[in-house]
């Protein structure tokens, strides 16, 4: 279980009196996240997570846009509904029941590959344009500031496979695939289950991407081999995936480490421990470059 951080419930506390006119509670529980500092909360009338905002989050996060994406991901149904939510990062939303929170290990289940691939479809699917573009090379581009700000190192080659990353957007352009909303960040952490429900949260990167992209990051995070891949794609798309879609998915696995390597670096002076997530995620980039010249 995760610690506890007292000045947290204070802020939990306060609130909670000002939206819920509630303050008693009877259990807290902190939960997982590697950006904000979540909270199970049980009063005598509610059941409740609430979520604060982690230290350094309002560089890199737009809250605005986070709320436009969550209040699609409700109106979808693949999300829970919002009680409370604010453009500083706070939120209240009810507790899933039966909720188990997955991970890499359960994730490669057929049955929630299955499930996930119709949330997937759901949200790529259902003709909305939030105006909110996920542009990698601009935010890549914010945690190059970030990172130069704080005078973290970057990676000795950066400059090298920068380049490479430019040029390997420019081929496969985005122009070429169709916008849609997606949520660009789901980690194992983010899919809930309830009975043979599937929810999909935490929505502070969503905007109008290449769908493949958010198939790709699910691969990457639950470390998908090529069968739990073909599983993956297959139940998406409902027939055999393309030499063309195997290509734009290992495309978009090296845009995904490309940028989350740079959001490493960018946290260290808040976690230093995530110089080691970048480096990680900047090795595995490289593997799957090859991969997209193979494919």
């Amino acid at each position: 279980m995760r610690e506890i951080i007292n000045h947290d419930i204070k802020k939990i506390q306060k609130l909670s009196l000002k939206i819920l006119k509630d303050d008693q509670f009877q259990s807290i529980e902190r939960l997982g996240g590697m950006t904000n500092h979540s909270y199970h909360v049980r009063t005598a009338k509610h059941d409740l997570v609430f979520r604060l905002p982690g230290d350094g989050t309002e560089g890199i996060i737009n809250r605005e846009n986070e709320i436009v994406a969550n209040r699609l991901a409700s109106a979808l149904n693949i999300d829970t509904q919002i009680l409370y939510i604010d453009t500083s990062g706070q939120k209240i939303t009810p507790y899933i029941q039966d909720a188990i929170t997955m991970d890499p290990f359960s994730m490669r289940r057929i049955d929630n590959i299955q499930l996930a691939a119709q949330v997937f479809k759901t949200l790529h699917q259902c003709q909305v344009n939030t105006h909110i573009p996920f542009d990698v090379a601009g935010t890549a581009r914010e945690y190059e500031k970030c990172i130069e700000a704080n005078e973290v190192a970057f990676f000795d080659d950066y400059a090298v496979y920068k380049e490479i990353f430019l040029d390997l957007q420019q081929q496969f352009h985005l122009a070429d695939a169709q916008l849609v909303p997606c949520h660009n960040d789901p980690l194992c952490e983010n899919w809930i289950r309830s009975k043979d429900r599937m929810y999909l949260i935490d929505w502070e990167y969503a905007g109008m991407n290449d769908p493949l992209w958010d198939l790709a990051d699910l691969s990457i995070e639950a470390d998908y081999n090529h069968e739990q891949d073909h599983t993956l794609l297959y139940h998406y798309f409902q027939f055999e995936p393309t030499a063309e879609i195997w290509q734009r998915f290992f495309a978009n696995k090296v845009f995904i480490d490309y940028l989350w390597s740079l959001w490493g670096l960018a946290r260290i002076p808040y976690d230093p421990s995530m110089l080691t997530y970048g480096q990680e995620r900047y090795a595995r980039m490289k593997k799957n470059l090859e991969l997209v010249k193979q494919a």
